[in-house]
């Protein structure tokens, strides 16, 4: 099945310079259709409201509620549950990935990465494009 390039994917972190590199990577991998959220609480208000999200690109650190709170929340909702979810985090701590495989994370990167990482994890999450 093809990826729709189109689909609109959210990148959620705290941190505007990363939110603007991870745009900058997916737009070099033929994604255009970026929105951002700041934390866990506005991504989730946005999932809801949304267009229906191709995929979620989140930090895992963040305030109020974390990334990882943002996945177990979605997880928990039946209407976004299916929602395919990459988790972004400077720790490579074997705990945290645990935590976020068991809650349901579908890939995980460990900062820094490149474009190059960034769509092996994407494909394997949506598939080839």
């Amino acid at each position: 099945m093809a990826v729709d390039m189109a689909m609109p994917i959210l990148v959620v972190d705290d941190y505007k310079t990363m939110i603007r590199i991870i745009r900058n990577l997916l737009k070099q991998l033929g994604f255009d259709n970026v929105e951002e959220a700041a934390d866990g609480e506005e991504a989730y208000q946005k999932m809801q409201d949304g267009p229906g999200y191709g995929l979620v690109i989140s930090d895992w650190n963040m305030e109020p509620m974390t990334g990882y709170e943002l996945l177990k929340q979605v997880r928990g909702d039946e209407k976004l549950k299916g929602t395919p979810f990459i988790m972004i985090t400077a720790e490579s701590k074997t705990e945290n990935v645990i935590a976020a495989k068991r809650a349901g994370v579908n890939n995980y990167i460990v900062k820094p990465f490149n474009a190059a990482t960034l769509k092996m994890k994407i494909a394997s999450v949506i598939g080839d494009f």
